[in-house]
Order: structure tokens, then C-alpha cells, then sequence
């Protein structure tokens, strides 16, 4: 079974494993504890999800933002990282949701529940009408993820494609909820 579950210091050792295999920076999803030590995941990383989820010590300019660990039964597959609002730089840019499948994991659909799960979630989150993405035009899988949630191709420049999807898909049966 599939489900999301925030960060928490009670599944540490899996999150550190999850996070400590997960490239820095793979298909435009940014993973700056790549590399990090377990002491320093401890105590600097993970508290730094669980702040970052209230608000709570923010660099200048950030926004909060909730991590949300993607588990198949007591394994972790992916993360999905939930930013509570948008500034102009995240609305042309990341925007709402960044994600990451584990390597081994993609092609499974993993990345497109668990995108279905991320949006449920970040409907309680957000308070704008759409769900910003983005994409590199060079991950055509990825893109079909999200279309398969209900988003559509907003704009596009050189390398990525800027999606959205609508507060009304779930709300008109388009996703599950």
C-alpha cells in the first residue's frame, strides 16, 4: 500500500537511508542533504524539514514547505516536497511541488499516485487555485505524471515545461480523491 507520511524523527534511520541514495540533483529535483552524515541528518536536516513545515527558521525569501516521504508498505519509494505558498521566483519557477522516485522505483507508477497523494495533500496547504509544477522538457515520463493528475502545459521555455492543475479537477471527479 501507498502512502505519504511527513518527516518525522520516529522513521529517522529510513528517511537518512532515502535521502543519503538520493542524488543532489537529478531531473530537476534538488536534494541538498545528499552526502550528509547521519549525525548531521539528526540534528540539522530533519530538524530542519520539521521547522521548515511551520515556518519556523526560514532562509530569507523561502517559503514553508512540508516533506513528505512516499512509503510502500515500511519502505520509502519517493519524496514530495509541498511549498505552502508561492513567491514570483516558485510561480515562474519549482512552484507547489517537487518530487523524487527512488531510481529503482520509477516506471511503477509510483510517481504518479504518489503525485495524486501530494495534491490531496497540498489542497490543505495552499491557498492559491491552481497547483504550480514544472518540468524539464527532458523527462517525458514525468511530464505524463502529471498530466495523468490533471495538469496541463501552462507555458514553456527552452527547458521546461510550467504546469498547473486546477483546484477544480479534484472537485469534478478528474482525480480521485
Amino acid at each position: 500500500m501507498l502512502y505519504l507520511k511527513e518527516a518525522n524523527p520516529e522513521d529517522l534511520e529510513k528517511e537518512f537511508e532515502f535521502i543519503t541514495n538520493t542524488p543532489e540533483e537529478e531531473n530537476g529535483f534538488t536534494n541538498p542533504a545528499f552526502g550528509c552524515s547521519r549525525e548531521e541528518f539528526e540534528h540539522k536536516i530533519l530538524p530542519g524539514y520539521l521547522n521548515a513545515a511551520k515556518g519556523v527558521g526560514l532562509k530569507e525569501g523561502w517559503v514553508p514547505e512540508t516533506e513528505f516521504f512516499l512509503w510502500e508498505d515500511d519502505r520509502i519509494v519517493g519524496l514530495f516536497r509541498i511549498r505552502h505558498y508561492l513567491t514570483e521566483a516558485l510561480a515562474n519557477g519549482a512552484g507547489h511541488i517537487g518530487y523524487g522516485i527512488r531510481k529503482e522505483c520509477r516506471g511503477k507508477g509510483y510517481a504518479s499516485e504518489g503525485l495524486r497523494l501530494a495534491v490531496e495533500q497540498a489542497w490543505k496547504l495552499i491557498r492559491e487555485e491552481e497547483i504550480y509544477l514544472s518540468v524539464r522538457k527532458d523527462n517525458p515520463g514525468s511530464i505524463q505524471v502529471q498530466k495523468k493528475n490533471g495538469a496541463y502545459i501552462h507555458h514553456e521555455d527552452e527547458k521546461e515545461f510550467y504546469t498547473r492543475i486546477r483546484k477544480s479537477a479534484l472537485e469534478t471527479g478528474l482525480l480521485k480523491d
